[in-house]
């Protein structure tokens, strides 16, 4: 799964399986964040509650923050800037490309 670090406690990445929370604690993420909606990508798409699992048994922290591509908004970013005063970084967030994610983050970071 291609990783791209947006700062250095925030990065984005593509949709992710329940059994890729080892290997993202191993690269020293601790919190995960989720911005695509359960169902979006049909029963190929692992639900949030396997990924928020996976994650607790890694060591990671993990929300979920659905957001619907191309309908995203100034308070959705304000919901990602508050998760992210909470988490413990560095942040992996994920969608289906990572491009919400990376929208959401460009927006937490304009409020601030």
């Amino acid at each position: 799964m291609p990783v791209q670090a947006l700062s250095p406690d925030f990065a984005v990445t593509g949709q992710i399986a329940a059994q890729d929370a080892a290997a993202i604690a191993q690269a020293g993420f601790r919190s995960i964040v989720c911005n695509r909606p359960d169902g979006e990508g049909g029963p190929a798409q692992p639900p949030f509650q396997a990924i928020e699992q996976a994650a607790a048994q890694a060591g990671l922290q993990a929300r979920y923050l659905p957001v619907v591509a191309g309908q995203i908004t100034a308070a959705d970013g304000a919901a990602l800037a508050r998760l992210l005063l909470e988490l413990p970084a560095p942040v992996l967030a994920y969608c289906r490309s990572g491009a919400r994610s990376t929208t959401l983050w460009q927006l937490a970071q304009a409020q601030q």
